[in-house]
């Protein structure tokens, strides 16, 4: 059964970065298009980035374009965000997930997740 356990999350100022990894355990990512959610509480969780099982095919949320980039390693059976030029706004818990297709949606919503994890919290303050 796929687990996903996410890691890197943290306390930073503003304008900071923060690297967040996502590893996988009992199977193996290399075939699912996977992505990174975040959720503060009273809102819903939105699509922050995602990308195709290949890498050929990466999508970002708007207010996170060129600020934050994920990417993957398949022979590691990991995946990570990269984030830098952070802001308050960012503040989330940021959950990661694999989808049964290697595909991946414009909006990054999962066609049919196989799993999540369990989330890590980031908070932007100074």
């Amino acid at each position: 059964q796929l687990q996903l356990v996410e890691s890197g999350g943290g306390l930073v100022q503003p304008g900071g970065s923060l690297r967040l990894s996502c590893a996988a355990s009992g199977a193996t990512l290399e075939y699912n298009g996977v992505g990174w959610f975040r959720q503060v509480p009273g809102k819903e969780r939105e699509g922050v980035a995602c990308i195709s099982s290949s890498s050929i095919t990466t999508n970002y949320a708007d207010s996170v374009k060129g600020r934050f980039t994920i990417s993957r390693d398949n022979a590691k059976n990991t995946m990570y965000l990269q984030m830098n030029s952070l802001k308050p706004e960012d503040t989330a818990v940021y959950y990661c997930a694999a989808d049964y297709y290697s595909t991946v949606q414009g909006t990054c919503a999962m066609t049919a997740a196989l799993a999540w994890g369990q989330g890590t919290q980031v908070t932007v303050s100074s």
